[in-house]
């Protein structure tokens, strides 16, 4: 097969079966939808949220139908080095193990609330709980060394 008919078919595909597809998977309780993703793919996903497995098998479904990823996106997920920047957003509570001790943060605008008491950033914050200069975003796993 050629990638020109390979193309073709794809766009062949009947939408209404895709779609009726779909609508059956989101009626499945999750035992069941573990037996359609091994009849469909093979050996399942151990999703304990029902709500995750639907939407993940939806997304296989419609990818085998219309083609997954586009080449751009798989380059961009092929990437062993693509590095964590995750910026501290309003509402984001972020935990560190220090020196035998679990330190939670909450971020709000503009500030961050470490044990009742505000600081400026991040980096405050880890100043503040180790005694050293520490980079704040990766004091608490946002990137670098410490990323999880």
């Amino acid at each position: 097969m050629t990638i020109t008919e390979s193309k073709s078919k794809r766009f062949r595909v009947n939408r209404r079966q895709i779609k009726s597809n779909i609508e059956q998977i989101t009626a499945l309780p999750l035992s069941e939808l573990r037996k359609d993703w091994q009849t469909r793919f093979g050996s399942p996903p151990m999703h304990r949220a029902g709500d995750l497995l639907r939407r993940v098998l939806a997304w296989r479904v419609q990818a085998e139908a219309y083609g997954g990823f586009d080449a751009a996106t798989q380059r961009l997920l092929s990437k062993d080095d693509t590095k964590l920047h995750t910026a501290p957003q309003p509402g984001m509570r972020l935990a560190r193990e220090w020196a035998g001790r679990r330190h939670e943060v909450v971020v709000l605008d503009g500030r961050i609330i470490y044990e009742g008491q505000t600081f400026g950033s991040l980096s405050a914050v880890a100043r503040h709980i180790t005694g050293q200069r520490w980079n704040g975003p990766r004091f608490f796993g946002l990137r670098g060394a410490n990323a999880r």
